[in-house]
């Protein structure tokens, strides 16, 4: 499974009301696009792209322990 930019450029324009930054309506959008629940399986298919690949990085994100926290936070 690879992450659809053009998906998420339409998802964007469709939701204006999300509130945060790019990284933070990707995982919006792969929660609900690709109805992912686990947060694995959400680190796995960032890992797997390298745009994702590099806002997981620029946040220090390294593990799906991470990820989680993160977005308890955020989210």
């Amino acid at each position: 499974m690879k992450i659809d930019w053009e998906e998420f450029k339409l998802y964007k324009k469709e939701m204006p009301h999300l509130k945060g930054d790019n990284f933070d309506k990707l995982l919006y959008f792969v929660r609900s696009f690709y109805n992912i629940k686990s947060t694995n399986m959400m680190y796995d298919l960032l890992c797997s792209d390298e745009i994702s690949e590099l806002m997981l990085k620029k946040r220090e994100i390294d593990s799906a322990f991470k990820l989680e926290e993160y977005m308890r936070k955020r989210l």
